[in-house]
């Protein structure tokens, strides 16, 4: 059986835009709401969240400035876009179809 964590490979993108619309955040903050949310189930990687976040500022869907962290260090803090935004709309549109089909198969019952 594949690791919860598999699943976080091909949708990381959508996960962190998602999390970025509700609030700017830090890389660090970023992964530990991903992990809040899904209950400790989805667990990022600094090694797999640090590329995601630079792909997404190269394509312009993120931005990011320095700041100074709650626990005063220099933090890059990351916002959504415009385009981000139009982005993510799109993808939790596709995700929504592709979720809504594999929930279809797997809930078939065998006869």
């Amino acid at each position: 059986m594949s690791k919860p964590t598999d699943l976080v490979q091909g949708t990381l993108n959508l996960l962190i835009l998602k999390i970025l619309a509700l609030e700017p955040q830090n890389g660090w903050a970023i992964g530990q709401r991903l992990r809040q949310i899904s209950g400790d189930v989805l667990q990022v990687s600094d090694g797999s969240l640090y590329p995601a976040l630079h792909k997404l500022e190269q394509q312009g869907w993120i931005q990011s400035e320095w700041k100074v962290s709650e626990n005063n260090r220099r933090a890059k803090y990351y916002s959504l876009t415009p385009p981000g935004l139009r982005y993510l709309e799109e993808e939790t549109a596709s995700w929504d179809r592709l979720s809504g089909a594999i929930s279809a198969v797997v809930k078939l019952k065998a006869v």
